[in-house]
């Protein structure tokens, strides 16, 4: 496999393996199986996906979740004209004008904070770096800040350990046996979260009602239980995919001196393309997965079909992404809804944070490089079934060029060059 133009080898290889280890859990159904279609063209799967009422969540097994536990189903299972509402309620809380308002400068401080914490430390493992400022913004805009953010981090992460999952499969590939040890496995960490976390929080909101998700639930009538679904929603969201994306934006970064002095002499707007284009050609999430209820429209697929939707083929669509759609170009001529491809999504369950993820990692990542990271050893690469994403784990930098400079009386470098 070539690297393409303007792409880190690195970056190349790792996108590479993810989506080596996709394809590679994803089996053909046998004949008694469900109807799959795999789907990779973007256009074709925005029409599907922007199709009202046309198809129903069927990622993160979803349909595995009894619709009787809740009145309110949680955001991201649910479907039709309650999911619409919900949404639109939520927009003021992750419009990009309303975060950088409200949150903006929560944010950056956050991120050199962090950094600031990191560097007086021989090295740090980059990923949990990602983990704890990832979850903490994502606590401040949920309401989720009655606890420890980093013991919240930990539950958070123990909840998504899960035996494998595909989605293609009947079952979603796992035995009774799996379906229990997940069960199991979920069920200690998710009442941690609640009596640790959500109820506190809870508490403290109905007490003094704030600016922020968990106070909007309280105030629309949503029940203990349904809370703590919405809060493992965002929570989990903010966590996984957005963590990931920072260390995979960094890993890029180092692996490429003219895009990380490109990305240090631009303005935020221009920063933003950058990290949308990254996005594009890395997304966090390689499949989504739709059930189809109905025909019509933008559906041509019969109801009961599992849609499963390669998100790097989309991304990667030779009529959109032209000339060369495996090269870094955040110069194309696209929409908004066409720059990053389908990496967030699209339709009625395009996710709502997508503005704070690009935010809160350019932060984050230009804090970093600003303070003179530089990569001690690379980051090991897996997959999460579950999410269908990428994770890079052991990721170990330092802020020996910064020291360097301070010991000398000089100013530390902006963006310095890993040492030789």
């Amino acid at each position: 496999m070539r690297t393409p133009r303007g792409r880190s080898g690195a970056a190349a290889a790792q996108n590479a393996e993810g989506t080596q280890a996709a394809q590679g859990n994803h089996r053909a159904p046998d004949a008694a199986g469900q109807k799959v279609v795999r789907l990779g063209q973007l256009r074709p799967v925005q029409a599907l996906l922007r199709s009202k009422q046309s198809t129903s969540q069927a990622g993160f097994t979803s349909e595995r979740i009894p619709a009787r536990l809740f009145s309110r189903r949680p955001i991201l299972f649910d479907n039709g004209p309650t999911h619409d509402q919900h949404r639109k309620e939520l927009a003021r809380f992750f419009s990009a004008n309303n975060l950088r308002r409200r949150h903006g400068a929560f944010i950056e401080q956050t991120a050199q904070q962090f950094v600031a914490k990191a560097a007086v430390a021989p090295t740090c493992v980059l990923d949990e770096l990602c983990l704890h400022f990832s979850v903490r913004v994502a606590s401040e805009i949920v309401g989720l800040t009655a606890g420890n953010t980093e013991d919240l981090a930990g539950r958070l992460e123990a909840f998504l350990r899960q035996p494998p999952v595909d989605h293609t499969l009947p079952d979603h590939g796992r035995s009774s046996k799996e379906w229990i040890r997940a069960a199991h496995g979920a069920l200690l960490p998710l009442m941690s979260f609640y009596l640790q976390d959500v109820r506190p929080a809870i508490r403290r909101h109905r007490a003094h009602p704030q600016e922020d998700i968990i106070t909007h639930l309280l105030e629309k009538g949503y029940r203990p239980r349904e809370v703590l679904m919405e809060c493992l929603t965002y929570g989990t969201a903010g966590m996984v995919t957005t963590r990931e994306f920072m260390s995979l934006v960094m890993l890029r970064m180092f692996d490429d001196a003219a895009l990380r002095r490109r990305y240090l002499g631009s303005a935020s707007a221009e920063r933003f393309r950058l990290l949308e284009e990254i996005i594009r050609l890395n997304p966090p999430v390689s499949h989504l997965y739709r059930r189809v209820q109905k025909s019509g429209g933008g559906c041509p697929h019969q109801p009961g079909t599992m849609v499963d939707i390669d998100v790097a083929a989309t991304n990667t669509d030779a009529t959109v992404f032209t000339p060369d759609p495996l090269e870094f170009c955040p110069e194309r001529s696209l929409s908004a809804s066409e720059r990053t491809g389908l990496s967030f999504g699209d339709g009625d369950h395009r996710c709502p944070g997508s503005h704070l993820a690009i935010l809160e990692t350019d932060a984050l990542v230009h804090a970093l490089l600003r303070a003179g990271a530089v990569m001690e050893s690379p980051p090991a690469h897996h997959f999460n079934t579950l999410v269908q994403g990428y994770q890079l784990r052991d990721f170990v930098i330092s802020f020996r060029a910064h020291l360097v400079a301070e010991q000398s009386g000089q100013d530390a470098p902006s963006g310095a060059e890993e040492p030789g």
